[in-house]
């Protein structure tokens, strides 16, 4: 039985658990990054493995990158670097005494219930009944889950910090209820973005997981940390900015994937039975060399008759 029908035939293959193993390695140094740097940071800077797989998908799978991808890929650049300018460059929470005040906080505890009701609802309602019509279903699921487990994976992040240096956190409860969270967290989306992929296209599933995946993440950190409160408006202005630049790359690296569009096919469309503003077909108009060449056929053909 396929992912999408809820079976789990793709965990007897060997190709899924290197590409789950790679993706592990990953997201290793991902959750160091998570321990060292603000999450509203590191999130939208996921878009960057986007690009990477987009250019090496080009080199050793030969798959096409055309002409929007190519300008999709230069976005994203732009739009990670206009976010890593303007994002917020101090961390507040530096242990996990500090991160259990956090989790107390009412605004978290609403968002976290939120989360929580809205996502049963999703997996035992609305799943069943449109996730093989709807892509969103099993998106949503993923992309809210995934705020906690970003929120789990910091805390965890601070936890080994002070065990490194030497502080006893392994007897610390909340040590072990965040790795118990991220675990249940992770194996959840691991399962309904499988189901996702394997229903609906990857060009249509990974645009939309990122945007509601980092909209979902830099809200529960705006909650939770606050990182928010020490910005200033321009470099909060920057942020977003950079954020919907980032949006707008990845929505051309994948829209336009299937479509077969260079520069040099430009005139193939000019071609085309494609009405003007009078209704007029546009007709694509001959280089200078064609016309020289026309020209002197033209002439020859000429002096051959009146010969």
């Amino acid at each position: 039985m396929r992912a999408g029908q809820g079976g789990h035939a793709y965990l007897k293959e060997w190709l899924w658990w290197a590409g789950l193993l790679s993706m592990g390695a990953g997201e290793a140094a991902n959750f160091a990054a998570y321990a060292f740097a603000p999450a509203t940071l590191v999130t939208p800077l996921g878009a960057l493995s986007v690009l990477v797989s987009a250019v090496l998908s080009s080199y050793f799978l030969n798959e096409r990158l055309n002409v929007h991808g190519k300008m999709g890929c230069v976005l994203c650049i732009l739009g990670s670097s206009v976010m890593v300018i303007h994002a917020p460059q101090e961390e507040e929470v530096d242990s996990l005494n500090a991160m259990a005040e956090k989790l107390k906080d009412p605004g978290f505890i609403v968002f976290a219930a939120s989360v929580v009701v809205s996502s049963l609802i999703l997996i035992f309602v609305a799943g069943p009944r449109y996730g093989q019509k709807n892509v969103l279903v099993y998106v949503l699921i993923c992309s809210v889950i995934g705020s906690l487990s970003v929120s789990c994976v910091k805390g965890l992040g601070i936890g080994i910090k002070e065990l490194v240096m030497g502080q006893s956190v392994l007897k610390n409860p909340l040590f072990w209820v965040l790795l118990i969270c991220l675990v249940a967290c992770i194996s959840t989306q691991i399962n309904y973005l499988n189901k996702a992929l394997d229903i609906f296209n990857t060009s249509i599933v990974t645009p939309i997981y990122y945007v509601f995946f980092t909209t979902a993440v830099m809200s529960c950190s705006a909650i939770l940390f606050k990182e928010w409160n020490r910005m200033g408006a321009d470099n909060i202005v920057g942020t977003f900015s950079g954020f919907l630049t980032i949006i707008l790359g990845i929505f051309l690296l994948h829209a336009f994937k299937d479509i077969s569009f260079t520069w040099d096919t430009l005139p193939l469309f000019l071609r085309g039975q494609r009405g003007g503003p009078w209704g007029k077909p546009y007709v694509a108009l001959a280089s200078q060399e064609a016309e020289t060449e026309g020209r002197q056929a033209g002439r020859g053909s000429q002096q051959s008759i009146f010969s």
